[in-house]
């Protein structure tokens, strides 16, 4: 079993490095399904395993169920879809710290001679010194918490990228004093803990961290969503290794420390490229304003497809800028048959793509790789904001937030200091958007209203539909 955990820790360390790259992306993928596949297999028949068919059968249904819910899933549902998958871990983190509890329990009732006929995690626990328990309690105890926190503030989420709960940055009043409070509660139950090993003081700190996980999650706008939900895989990382220690399971310590430390560093990354302070995102500080909100002047004047059409036959050079809104329309299709009939007629087409455009980390890349855009001219925002000024024509396909002008010139916008793509530099902008709302985040985009800017109104991927036939082929 020993050999097994080491080759899978290799290849899931050989997944997050496949990662790093499109073009190796689906490699590393496989890497973690064969990884992962070996890691199950080995502990599954490992020799400590009791009730085997009982596990079988858990196992089988869940792979159904998993099964049944990807295939439903579209692409647009999955940054929810991994936030839901994030509090099935901290749900299991706090299961598995409860049951780490009532064994330990059942094995120090034992007569010495009981305890010598165990086997397996039981055993384990019975050669525990008193110092090696307390050890254990702590462990158990930081498990439950990571993983209570995980649970709640995924489930939230989940609901805020779902629609089913508003995107605006929401506290109780009190804000941060109550996440503070909670978690000096958890802080207490642990010294009770401790000195007297009662469930009911665990059990009230998995509460005090059911609620910091909620309310974290809530006083965070929708505009940080992306990294919200980084930071939860991380946060679910952290919840399985230190349940790997409870349970004295190296491969489990390993796997969520890499998932927890990746985590966290992508949520570093992305808090600078949207000039935000890691420490701040992590305690729920973002979403607020400091101020009323700079007034926008001018309209929003609108363009057809034969508009749209002859201001792409003037130009030569097209960026094109992705956002959630072309998920949603699924409309990445249509974007790639228009890439490639304006790169037909000899125009250069790129594509900006902003750190945290989409919901997800990568979300955009994932959809353009999908439509089978090249990958040789996706662009990250460092790579292209220069450019802007250059550029005969930016298409904006469903972002709001991304290319917010406010983010420079408002400095009480909730988007405030948030490096964006510098779209309205370039020389004519075309936003193709639903209608004249403020989208996800409800921010106001003062970029709808300058006087380079036409709105193509409507569903992304009827309105580019509508616009293909009349370019060249």
């Amino acid at each position: 079993m020993g050999a097994a955990y080491v080759a899978a820790a290799i290849l899931f360390i050989l997944s997050l490095g496949g990662l790093s790259g499109q073009e190796s992306a689906k490699r590393a993928v496989w890497y973690g399904i064969v990884g992962m596949a070996l890691a199950v297999l080995a502990t599954i028949f490992g020799p400590d395993v009791q009730h085997l068919w009982v596990v079988i059968l858990m196992v089988a249904i869940g792979a159904v169920l998993g099964t049944l819910v990807a295939k439903r899933v579209q692409m647009t549902e999955m940054p929810q879809l991994v936030a839901a998958l994030h509090s099935f871990v901290g749900l299991a983190a706090v299961f598995i710290g409860f049951n780490g509890h009532i064994e330990l329990g059942r094995v120090l009732a034992m007569t010495e001679e009981q305890q010598g006929t165990l086997t397996g995690f039981a055993r384990v626990l019975a050669e525990k010194t008193p110092v090696e328990q307390n050890i254990f309690l702590v462990e158990l105890f930081l498990g439950v918490f990571i993983g209570a926190v995980t649970f709640t503030g995924s489930i939230v989420a989940f609901g805020k990228l779902a629609g089913r709960i508003t995107g605006k940055a929401e506290k109780l009043p009190g804000g941060h004093m109550l996440n503070a409070g909670a978690a000096l509660v958890s802080l207490l139950m642990l010294v009770l803990y401790l000195q007297t090993g009662w469930f009911i003081w665990l059990f009230v700190m998995t509460l005090a961290a059911l609620f910091i996980g909620y309310h974290l999650v809530m006083g965070i706008g929708g505009a940080d969503m992306p990294v919200v939900v980084s930071m939860l895989n991380s946060y679910s990382g952290w919840a399985a290794a230190a349940i790997g220690f409870t349970l004295s399971n190296d491969l489990l310590i390993v796997t969520g420390a890499l998932v927890g430390s990746s985590g966290a560093i992508l949520s570093y990354i992305m808090c600078r490229a949207m000039n935000r302070s890691f420490i701040s995102v992590i305690l729920g500080g973002f979403g607020t304003t400091t101020g009323p909100a700079m007034e926008i002047t001018g309209e929003q004047v609108a363009i057809d497809s034969d508009g749209v059409a002859a201001m792409l036959e003037d130009a030569q050079s097209v960026i094109i800028v992705p956002g959630y809104g072309m998920a949603v329309a699924q409309a990445q299709g249509s974007v790639a048959e228009l890439t490639r009939r304006l790169r037909s007629q000899g125009k250069t087409v790129r594509f900006a793509i902003h750190p945290v455009a989409g919901r997800l980390p990568g979300h955009m890349n994932v959809l353009l790789a999908e439509a089978k855009v090249p990958y040789d001219i996706v662009e990250e925002m460092d790579e292209i904001n220069d450019d802007f000024p250059e550029t005969d024509v930016a298409i904006v396909i469903g972002s709001n937030d991304i290319v917010n002008p406010a983010a420079q010139e408002d400095p009480n916008s909730p988007i405030a200091g948030m490096p964006v793509l510098e779209v309205w530099k370039a020389k004519h902008v075309i936003v193709s958007k639903r209608g004249q709302g403020t989208g996800y985040s409800g921010i106001e985009n003062p970029l709808f209203y300058k006087d380079n800017t036409r709105m193509f109104y409507g569903d992304a991927k009827k309105s580019l539909d509508e616009l293909l036939p009349k370019l060249a082929a």
